[in-house]
């Protein structure tokens, strides 16, 4: 494949991406206005990839991509059926999209919030509650880790002191909300429980299992899992239709998404009432099912992992992160945000999509699992695809 324009790697990483949001629309995961919520809100994207197709226009994504579905005979360059129906039409995906929906309403009553887990994605969920006015029980292995949750959280509220964004009254007052403790037991009280633990899905089930014993009749118990299948955790419980996915992104207290995740056996009363909870802490909620990637990591990483296969093909890092940046708008080009999220991480995901879909376009890139096997994860461990 040859690419010599900041165009053309455009349409090489760009329009994929906005097909498979239009296949996401189609199928019915997702509407278009939390398609498009979730990619400016989770990745910072200045507009959701619906909007982006309905700004270069139908027709022309339609076209272009049919000339790279020619090139590749890759089914993930086919045009999706609603994009080749819009296009025909003259329409646009935002008058397609049908998501008029009414303000969500709380359906269960949410006074104090429980959270287990001490590191950062926990301790995040844990400020951004306590900062919304709730009282929060946070559960760790020891007191040690308590105190860092406690410790992080009041240097946070430090630098908004600073930035004046903030005062000494609130900071005591986010504080005098937190009450740590080592023992489970203490979550019983909690209308809503909220688990940030590692993503381990054995580690995950046992606990579940713990916290339908403990939590009282009607308790809420939420995951924050970016990959670990929901639905299995709710089988555990004797209260399958009160677990649902709680997915923030990190850091908590500063990213605005929110994934409610519900699967077929999720009540419509919690999942209302965990849409408005997010609302009520500031947050963008968007809705989706129980499968691999949700929204943003299963528009993400696929193109992610087309930027690699393109630097596979000859092109340079340097230009392709570029042209992204101006052409797309987005704040940071592919490998820069690939040395930011970790290869492993990546791999793992794309890895995960690949499995669900059994999309071959889906297979993970191979320079990107060379650079995990060489333990080259990105910033965190000082070389990926660049040196730091």
């Amino acid at each position: 494949m040859t690419v010599s324009t900041q165009g053309s790697i455009h349409d090489v990483l760009v329009l994929p991406y906005l097909n498979h949001a239009i296949r996401m629309l189609e199928s019915g995961y997702a509407t278009a206005t939390d398609i498009d919520n979730a990619m400016c809100f989770g990745c910072g994207y200045p507009q959701g990839p619906l909007a982006t197709a309905d700004e270069i226009g139908a027709a022309a994504v339609r076209d272009a991509l049919l000339a790279r579905f020619e090139e590749t005979g890759d089914n993930l360059h086919k045009p999706a059926d609603l994009l080749t129906k819009v296009a025909g039409e003259t329409g646009t995906f935002a008058a397609v999209a049908g998501d008029h929906l009414k303000a969500p309403e709380l359906r269960h009553t949410i006074e104090k919030i429980g959270v287990v887990g001490t590191g950062t994605m926990a301790s995040g969920i844990v400020q951004v509650f306590a900062q919304a006015g709730y009282d929060v029980v946070f559960v760790g292995r020891s007191q040690e880790k308590l105190d860092g949750v406690v410790a992080g959280i009041t240097k946070s509220l430090d630098k908004a002191i600073a930035k004046g964004r903030s005062d000494e009254e609130t900071k005591v007052a986010v504080l005098g909300r937190l009450t740590g403790t080592t023992s489970r037991e203490d979550l019983g009280a909690a209308d809503l429980i909220v688990e940030g633990i590692a993503e381990d899905l054995e580690i995950k089930t046992q606990l579940f299992k713990d916290l339908d014993r403990i939590a009282k009749p009607g308790a809420i118990l939420a995951t924050t899992t970016s990959s670990m299948p929901i639905t299995e955790l709710a089988k555990v419980t004797a209260r399958p239709g009160d677990v649902i996915g709680m997915h923030f992104f990190n850091p908590a207290p500063v990213m605005k998404l929110v994934e409610v995740v519900t699967t077929d056996l999720t009540s419509p009363e919690v999942d209302e009432t965990v849409r408005a909870l997010s609302t009520a802490v500031k947050k963008v909620p968007v809705s989706c099912g129980d499968r691999s990637g949700f929204i943003v990591n299963a528009l993400l990483f696929p193109y992610l992992n087309d930027a690699v296969k393109l630097h596979e093909s000859g092109v340079e890092m340097a230009e392709i992160d570029a042209a992204i940046k101006e052409t797309a708008g987005f704040p940071m080009g592919p490998f820069e945000l690939l040395d930011v999220v970790g290869n492993d991480v990546s791999l793992a995901i794309q890895s995960e999509l690949r499995n669900e879909f059994g999309e071959p376009g889906f297979e993970p890139a191979a320079l990107l699992v060379e650079k995990v096997q060489e333990g080259k994860l990105g910033r965190k461990t000082g070389e990926g695809f660049h040196t730091y």
